[in-house]
C-alpha cells in the first residue's frame, strides 16, 4: 500500500527518509534555498516548492494527502531564541516558530475544501512544552482540536535509536472520522514517552482540547547497539585536526570537573570519544566566562545549527593517553541523525552541519510511522470505543 504525504519545513528531507519506501511525497516545501538544493540533490525536484509557507495556498497542494508532516522552526521555543514563542496567528510580524500559523492556515483551508489530511504530525523541541508558561503548547493543542482532529503528544529522545541526546515533542493528530486501533491507546502513562513536563502541559490545556486528547501507547524500540565512537570517521572529510595549541586552548577552557573527566578518559584502554560544547557560564562572582564542557557517556550532545560557531560540536579523540581534537565532521553529524552514507550533503561545512542540526532524526520518524501512522491508515486493528467520534 502506498501512502501519500506533504512535507512542510522539509529541510533536507529527513522526514521523507524516515517514512521510507511505503510513502509517496506529493508536495514538499522549505524557505531556505540551501536546504531546498540539498532536498533536490537527494530526492529530486518533483513536488518541491522553495517558498515562504505564508505565500502558499491550498491550490498549490495536490489532491488529498494521508499525512501532513511539519517540523516547524524551533528557535523561538528554545533558549536559542530567548523563548519568544509562537506569537499570535493574527500578529503582523511573526517569530520564526510563529510560521506555524501560516502552515496551520493551509491546513484549515484544506479542511474547508474537503481535503483534510487524515493524519498530521507536528515536531518541535522539548521547550515547546513550557515556552510562554505552556501557552504555546496550549495554542497548538487548541488549534488542532478546533480543526476536527483528535491528538496526543509524545516526547521521543533520539538517543533511543542513535547515540545523540535529542529529545523532541511530536504531536500526532488523527482526523475525527478516521478509526484508531485500540492497541494504540493507553490509559496508563509511559514514562519513556510521557515525561512530567508533558503531563504538566496536558493538565493546563483547555477543557475542549482535553476532550480530544489521546495518550498514545507505543512500544519501546529495540536496544541501541551503537555508541558515539562507532560513527566517528577514521579519516574525517570536511574538517581538519586542531593544532596542539588549539587543543590545549579547549582543555584550558574546562573547569576542574571537566578536566577530571578528560584525565580519567586518558587512563582508559582503547579509543575514547568525547563530545565538547562551548558554553557561557557564570563564575562564583557572577562573571560570565566561555567554558568547554565534555561528556564521555558514548552519546553525543544535541546537534544544533551552527549560528555563530559556538554551537558546533567539537570532539576529543583520546587514544593511549594522547588527546586530539577537531570539529565533528559533516558525515558524522549526518550519521548522528540516522542518515546513511549515501545521503548527499552540501559541500560547505556550515551548510552540511545546518542541514543535519536542523533536521528530524530519521529512525524516530520510522518508529512513529510503523507504530502509529501506518496502523491507523491500514486500519488493520479494531477501533477503540474511547476514540469513537
Amino acid at each position: 500500500m502506498t501512502r501519500t504525504f506533504y512535507e512542510f519545513f522539509a529541510g533536507g528531507g529527513m522526514a521523507r527518509a524516515g517514512l521510507g519506501h511505503g510513502w509517496t511525497c506529493t508536495f514538499a516545501n522549505d524557505f531556505d534555498p540551501m536546504k531546498a538544493s540539498t532536498y533536490r540533490n537527494n530526492w529530486g525536484a518533483d513536488h518541491l516548492v522553495c517558498e515562504d509557507v505564508a505565500k502558499l495556498n491550498a491550490m498549490a497542494l495536490p489532491g488529498t494527502a494521508d499525512l501532513a508532516w511539519a517540523s516547524f522552526p524551533c528557535q523561538d521555543l528554545s533558549l536559542a531564541g530567548d523563548y519568544r514563542g509562537l506569537g499570535r496567528a493574527t500578529s503582523p510580524a511573526i517569530t520564526r516558530s510563529g510560521t506555524f500559523w501560516p502552515f496551520w492556515k493551509l491546513m484549515r483551508d484544506l479542511i474547508q475544501a474537503g481535503r483534510a489530511p487524515r493524519l498530521i504530525v507536528l515536531e518541535n523541541v522539548y521547550g515547546a512544552l513550557t515556552s510562554h508558561g505552556g501557552k504555546d503548547f496550549a495554542a497548538i493543542s487548541s488549534a488542532v482540536s478546533d480543526a476536527g482532529y483528535r491528538f496526543g503528544a509524545v516526547v521521543i529522545d533520539a538517543r533511543l535509536f542513535v547515540p545523540q541526546s535529542r529529545p523532541r515533542v511530536f504531536f500526532v493528530c488523527v482526523r475525527n472520522d478516521v478509526p484508531v486501533p485500540s492497541e494504540l491507546v493507553g490509559a496508563e502513562l509511559l514514562s519513556i514517552w510521557h515525561p512530567p513536563a508533558l503531563i504538566a502541559a496536558y493538565s493546563n490545556l483547555p477543557a475542549d482540547a482535553k476532550k480530544k486528547w489521546v495518550w498514545w501507547k507505543i512500544p519501546a524500540p529495540s536496544y541501541r547497539n551503537t555508541v558515539f565512537a562507532d560513527l566517528i570517521e577514521d579519516r574525517p572529510r570536511g574538517v581538519l585536526w586542531h593544532t596542539e595549541r588549539e587543543t590545549k586552548h579547549i582543555l584550558d577552557m574546562m573547569t576542574p570537573v571537566n578536566k577530571a573527566k578528560v584525565e580519567a578518559a586518558t587512563k582508559r584502554k582503547g579509543k575514547i570519544i568525547g563530545g565538547v560544547y562551548r558554553r557561557t557560564r557564570p563564575d562564583q562572582d557572577g562573571i560570565k566566562h566561555q567554558r568547554a564542557e565534555v561528556r564521555f557517556d558514548d552519546v553525543a550532545g544535541c546537534l544544533r545549527t551552527p549560528a555563530g560557531g559556538s554551537s558546533r560540536q567539537t570532539i576529543l579523540v583520546i587514544k593511549n593517553g594522547n588527546i586530539r581534537s577537531r570539529l565533528l565532521s559533516p558525515r558524522e553529524a549526518a550519521r548522528l541523525m540516522g542518515l546513511d552514507d549515501e545521503y548527499k550533503l552540501p559541500d560547505r561545512y556550515n551548510d552540511a552541519y545546518h542541514v543535519a542540526g536542523d533536521g528530524v532524526c530519521v529512525p524516530v520518524v520510522r518508529h512513529i510511522a510503523s507504530m502509529i501512522l501506518e496502523p491507523v491508515l491500514d486500519g488493520s486493528l479494531p477501533r477503540t470505543d474511547a476514540l469513537a467520534a
